[in-house]
């Protein structure tokens, strides 16, 4: 079984945030898979399939960014999986540009809230994500800058690399994270 995790925040007025970008993804893969990531479990919703013969469970937390480990450390916790192998985080990165994604197995938060959480809910950095670029206005306030859209050009780009996020995961369905990340992180150096 498979665990696949897109952070953000729920609530009509972040639906189409920057902070946003790992709900969307989810959502990408589940209509490629014609699901709906609709069932209340573990303080998130999810949908849980079965795919080339795995189990897979597909999942928005619902507890806000900063507190997601909540409902990702419920499922483990649950379904007895092993973080390094079995869990799959998506979500956006102020140090990436827009369009850009990055595959990691491990690693500090980042100053990532939702990331944060994650590791100490699970206890370890070891759970393997995608990193979704969208930029960063040193201008702004953090915080307002993840909470606002994107426009024209940059839509475009981030579009592009929702696109390749979401293949991403569905490659991790059922292939060995190793040969997805070097795959995608080699496209993303051009």
């Amino acid at each position: 079984m498979k665990l696949i995790v897109g952070l953000g925040n729920p609530g009509k007025e972040y639906e189409n945030t920057r902070h946003n970008t790992g709900f969307l993804c989810l959502d990408k893969v589940a209509d490629g898979l014609n699901v709906k990531i609709s069932r209340r479990a573990f303080n998130a919703l999810i949908a849980k399939i079965t795919y080339k013969g795995e189990q897979i469970i597909l999942m928005k937390p619902q507890t806000y960014m900063n507190l997601s480990g909540e409902a990702v450390g419920k499922a483990v916790r649950y379904y007895h999986l092993d973080p390094e192998k079995d869990v799959l985080v998506v979500y956006d990165d102020l140090d990436l540009p827009v369009g850009n994604i990055r595959l990691r197995e491990s690693g500090s938060a980042g100053g990532h809230n939702g990331i944060k959480s994650i590791i100490a809910h699970l206890g370890t950095q070891k759970f393997c994500r995608i990193r979704v670029g969208i930029g960063s206005d040193k201008k702004d306030d953090a915080r307002d800058y993840v909470l606002s859209g994107f426009w024209g050009e940059e839509l475009e780009k981030w579009q592009t690399s929702i696109d390749e996020a979401s293949r991403a995961c569905r490659e991790f369905m059922t292939d060995k994270f190793q040969v997805i990340m070097n795959k995608h992180n080699i496209r993303n150096k051009k």
